[in-house]
């Protein structure tokens, strides 16, 4: 408990100072006349060749603000520090805060999961998108998909049984970080992607043999399957359901809330709707709670 103080104490010690140093809010967007806008390329979110579902929403909301539009290609080791001026990594539920850096963005948004860890360094928009972490296999591996049961807790809980003894890929300080979903503890043998890649590489290092099954995100994982047809299948959830959103620095509320008055807006009139149906057709029929008034 005496550690987690620590870590808190530190944690809001540099909140106050990075409210000091980083004072960007909407205003100084507007009278800079840019919007950066930091991405990793992943999935359909961002493409990497200029376009992808968070790509557009964000040109779009740099639009409706009157600014140019900059996107900025980011990491997943660097992207939070790329926003908020300091590096920092998950530790369970936990920050874990490293060195400072450089500055590089205003917002960053690709497809980014909310996790509590994340929630103590950055300020999450509305939900944007649906999501959840399945596992995945080879369409040829021994592991069957499971029954669904109707009950997201049963369906986690049976496909944990199917792990014990086999490999399991994973990449910590990420949605897919094996740490939140206690995969270790049900005798699998966790195997970790090397910090200097990506997300998109989970499916085809399974398909490579790299490991028997992997963490994989729910839009990653649809794309996926589009992507190799009969080569992958789904075993089942290992998490409960997630929501993704657009981080910014919590030095930056007016932003923030523009955003949100930005999504509510081209909900309304069909435009996020027509976003989602061009880069992820599918999703609306996994989650249509999420769908229903959007």
């Amino acid at each position: 408990m005496r550690i987690r103080g620590l870590l808190f104490c530190a944690l809001g010690a540099w909140l106050a100072t990075a409210g000091c140093a980083a004072a960007h809010d909407l205003p100084e967007v507007q009278a800079a006349g840019v919007l950066r806008h930091l991405g990793v390329p992943y999935a359909n979110f961002v493409s990497g060749s200029g376009d992808g579902l968070d790509v557009e929403l964000i040109r779009g909301f740099a639009a409706h603000l009157g600014v140019r539009y900059e996107f900025v290609a980011t990491d997943w080791k660097n992207a939070f520090g790329d926003l908020t001026g300091h590096h920092a990594r998950g530790a369970g539920t936990q920050a874990e805060l490293l060195d400072a850096t450089q500055i590089r963005g205003d917002l960053l948004a690709n497809g980014v999961t909310v996790l509590d860890w994340r929630r103590q360094i950055v300020d999450f928009s509305q939900p944007t998108f649906p999501s959840g972490v399945w596992l995945i296999a080879r369409a040829d591996a021994s592991v069957a998909p499971i029954r669904p049961s109707g009950d997201l807790s049963r369906d986690i809980a049976e496909v944990k049984t199917t792990l014990g003894g086999r490999s399991v890929l994973a990449l910590e300080n990420t949605c897919l970080d094996p740490r939140l979903y206690a995969v270790a503890e049900t005798g699998a043998e966790v195997r970790l992607l090397p910090h200097v890649r990506n997300l998109n590489e989970m499916a085809p290092a399974v398909l490579r043999g790299d490991a028997e099954t992997s963490l994989l995100d729910v839009p990653d994982a649809l794309v996926a399957l589009e992507r190799w047809p009969g080569e992958i299948k789904v075993i089942g959830p290992v998490s409960d359901r997630q929501l993704m959103g657009v981080a910014f620095r919590k030095t930056s509320p007016l932003l923030r809330e523009a955003f949100d008055r930005y999504l509510a807006m081209v909900r309304g009139d069909g435009r996020y709707r027509k976003l989602v149906e061009k880069y992820y057709p599918a999703v609306p029929d996994y989650f249509p709670e999420f769908f229903a008034s959007r």
